[in-house]
């Protein structure tokens, strides 16, 4: 009998989520199969990438990523050049400096950073905090409002902090609103609802539902992933069909594999490619497992997840 194959095409989708504006405007979501199964029916939207700059600039990234950037000083450039890396579909801002424990750079500085990005660049921009909850509930609430009319991405909304920061975000300002849970479809669904509840329109929320480095507990972050996706699809979870963003920068460049100097550990080889190699490894887990979207800082692991995102969608 000869084989007759049936499509993964599902009733239900992903919601399609706009962040950015006019022409440059990316879309996340919109899909009815499972992650990069083009083969079941054209995928909608095809998986998004971010760069990641930093308040801190360049003085602490390896020696790739400050070639890059070579010649640009200022925040604005910096972000330009973020922007022209090719590959690049968006722009993530996070103020690493505005950590309470580190450099606690003022509310006030973190403002005047993020609207000289945003009105550097026309891509979109996603503004990532310090993952203090009580500094980014205030910071995401002034950002928010300074950035009115750019349709940024404020990330994230947590447990202890969301009435504030997606009430600013996603009611009075007009940009959406990231929902950050720890890595458990039971945390991530109730986040939704709990925003949904304060009046902000799904359609305005992009879940992380948590990242790691690959290797490092990842396996529950896939599963996370997979059991959000198929709730999503093939159960019409409606609390679960916001599309997925993974900060992937965040986790593959702190791990000891990309730590690691090549004085303490020569037989590892080059710390960069080990470092390039995590975030790639990672990258890609994550888009197979379900992210929408992933946030990457090296210019050649953008390029090659961008290759691989194109040959598959």
């Amino acid at each position: 009998m000869p084989f007759t194959g049936k499509s993964g095409k599902f009733n239900a989708a992903i919601r399609t989520v706009e962040i950015g504006t006019a022409d440059k405007a990316v879309k996340l979501g919109g899909e009815n199969v499972m992650p990069l199964y083009s083969f079941d029916a054209p995928i909608e939207n095809a998986p998004k990438i971010g760069v990641l700059i930093t308040d801190l600039g360049m003085e602490n990234e390896v020696a790739g990523i400050k070639d890059y950037y070579a010649g640009a000083s200022s925040f604005a450039e910096i972000a330009k050049k973020a922007e022209e890396m090719p590959g690049a579909d968006f722009v993530v801002l996070r103020f690493e400096g505005a950590d309470p424990n580190g450099e606690d750079r003022s509310i006030e500085d973190c403002v005047a950073i993020a609207k000289e990005v945003g009105d550097a660049i026309t891509a979109p921009l996603v503004i990532e905090g310090c993952k203090n909850v009580e500094k980014d509930a205030e910071l995401f609430t002034k950002v928010a409002e300074a950035l009115q009319g750019k349709n940024v991405l404020i990330m994230s909304a947590r447990e202890e902090n969301y009435k504030a920061v997606a009430a600013a975000a996603g009611l009075a300002y007009g940009q959406k609103v990231g929902a950050e849970s720890a890595v458990d479809i039971n945390l991530a669904k109730q986040l939704n609802v709990l925003i949904g509840q304060l009046g902000v329109d799904p359609a305005n929320v992009v879940m992380n539902v948590g990242s790691a480095a690959a290797g490092y507990g990842f396996e529950y972050v896939v599963s996370t992933m997979d059991r959000v996706k198929a709730a999503a699809l093939s159960q019409g979870d409606v609390q679960l069909q916001m599309p997925i963003i993974t900060p992937v920068a965040d986790e593959a460049w702190n791990v000891k594999e990309a730590m690691a100097s090549e004085a303490d550990m020569p037989e590892w080889g080059s710390q960069e490619e080990r470092g390039i190699d995590m975030e790639i490894e990672t990258a890609a887990a994550v888009l197979a497992s379900g992210s929408n979207a992933v946030i990457l800082k090296h210019p050649a692991s953008v390029a090659t997840i961008s290759k691989l995102i194109n040959e598959l969608v």
